[in-house]
């Protein structure tokens, strides 16, 4: 399950979504996440479920990979689509039992599941199709304006873009200790919440421990290396905006606008 995560990893490629400059990306999935949550009829999840298909066939990524980073939200889509068809009031389709399955229910489940997979692909494809380095530099120049208010753009830019490359590390980490603990006998399945609780301490212990010693090595390598962001830093690779940038905003844009306009006609 943990290895099923794809939120962080990055795979490099030549497709149209990897060469978008990031400072794109980052303000093209605003407007689609404005879009995904207006949108309040299949018209309007139609369009998004079209976009949204065709980001990913443009990403060139395999979409079994993409697709396997949904596994760990499966369990909270089980949990919702009951909620949602037992508990939305309206016009009775069905029974189970004492529960009444309504149109709206229905309705209602399909979306709030289509909506939160929609937002775990688009977000996983942003550090999918961006290097780690790219979105430091993005962010930090989205974020340059905050500078004159004191905010430490630079330093927010590269802890968010650090926290983010490090979740595959640590995934794989917090894997490898579950196995050599389970070869211990540990066990993390059976027993109360309490008791499984407990049993978490065997793992929680050496994964901060080694957290708090890659943190070490990171901070001592970066001052080996003399390493000062912020202000006179050069990049070897400046970020520039082409056409396809602008492009790509102005569809977004479009869909946004769609997605609008099919609600307020509907």
């Amino acid at each position: 399950m943990l290895s099923d995560i794809t939120i962080g990893q990055y795979v490099p490629g030549n497709s149209i979504i990897h060469q978008l400059d990031p400072r794109t990306k980052l303000i093209a999935i605003i407007p689609y996440i404005i879009a995904l949550f207006t949108v309040d009829n299949w018209q309007g999840i139609a369009l998004v479920t079209i976009v949204t298909l065709s980001i990913l066939l443009l990403s060139g990524l395999p979409w079994g990979f993409v697709f396997r980073g949904l596994k760990p939200i499966i369990i909270v889509i089980i949990i919702t689509i009951p909620l949602h068809l037992f508990f939305t009031p309206g016009e009775a389709v069905t029974a189970l039992g004492p529960f009444k399955i309504s149109q709206e229910g229905i309705f209602r489940a399909a979306f709030i599941s289509l909506r939160l997979i929609y937002l775990v692909l688009i977000t996983s494809l942003l550090t999918l199709t961006t290097s780690p380095i790219r979105l430091t530099d993005g962010l930090e120049n989205l974020l340059s304006p905050t500078k004159r208010i004191g905010v430490p753009a630079h330093e927010l830019a590269m802890m968010m873009t650090i926290a983010l490359r490090f979740i595959p590390t640590f995934l794989e980490e917090t894997e490898k200790i579950m196995k050599a603990q389970k070869a211990r006998g540990a066990d993390f399945e059976s027993g109360s919440i309490i008791q499984k609780g407990k049993n978490l301490v065997p793992l929680l212990v050496p994964l901060f421990i080694g957290a708090f010693r890659r943190a070490d090595d990171l901070a001592m390598a970066m001052e080996a290396r003399c390493y000062r962001g912020g202000e006179n830093r050069t990049k070897m690779k400046e970020l520039r905006f082409a056409v396809r940038d602008g492009v790509a905003l102005a569809v977004i844009m479009v869909v946004l606008s769609l997605s609008i306009g099919i609600r307020v006609i509907s």
